[in-house]
């Protein structure tokens, strides 16, 4: 989570959804009074500042409620993703990273029947999750556009790409998501998603 009184912007985190590549690229660009939470792992190229009271994956709820001056006047954005493809990315990072997993194998079925889903919407809905309150939720299927445009509003440098592809290594199996799924796990994430299916307009 970054807030940037350079840039007058604050950054949502949401789950597997490229925010460790944008946290690093931003902590680089952010002024020195700047709030940046740190990652975990550490990695070499990220900042970390100013973030006692704060944390990664902070919800924009609490944020507002903690400094809703900042809130009302600096601008907002996190970033959303196909929920079927998600998913199967946390899968396998929490299946490959010996960080998240430290030796468990564990099957899909396994997966969804837990409780370890990266579900983002409460991340950047109020408490009744049903109202979005970011300005912006940019989508990862057309990330650089969207990051591209967010930027540019705030005055942020950027040349179109990130630099870097943070934890993008654990997932080994590349096959499009729709190839992987049973139709009874593609049901189920429909369910377990429904919010942020309803909010973004995703589709299997």
């Amino acid at each position: 989570m970054i807030i940037s009184h350079k840039y007058k912007f604050v950054f949502i985190k949401t789950m597997k959804t490229a925010g460790t590549s944008i946290e690093i690229y931003l902590s680089a660009h952010c002024g020195m009074d700047d709030v940046v939470t740190p990652l975990a792992p550490h990695v070499e190229r990220h900042k970390p500042r100013n973030h006692a009271g704060f944390y990664n994956h902070m919800p924009a709820a609490e944020v507002a409620a903690r400094l809703p001056a900042v809130w009302s006047e600096y601008l907002t954005f996190c970033v959303e993703r196909n929920p079927w493809d998600k998913t199967l990315s946390h899968f396998y990072m929490l299946k490959n990273s010996p960080f998240h997993n430290p030796g468990r194998d564990i099957s899909l079925d396994e997966y969804l029947s837990g409780e370890q889903l990266p579900l983002n919407y409460p991340l950047y809905t109020d408490h009744t999750r049903n109202r979005v309150i970011v300005d912006h939720i940019l989508r990862y299927e057309d990330l650089a556009a969207g990051l591209e445009h967010v930027f540019s509003l705030l005055g942020v440098p950027f040349g179109g790409d990130l630099g870097v592809h943070a934890k993008s290594e654990w997932r080994t199996d590349r096959r499009h998501y729709r190839e992987v799924f049973t139709q009874q796990q593609a049901s189920r994430i429909g369910e377990l998603f429904e919010t942020e299916i309803r909010i973004n307009g995703y589709q299997y």
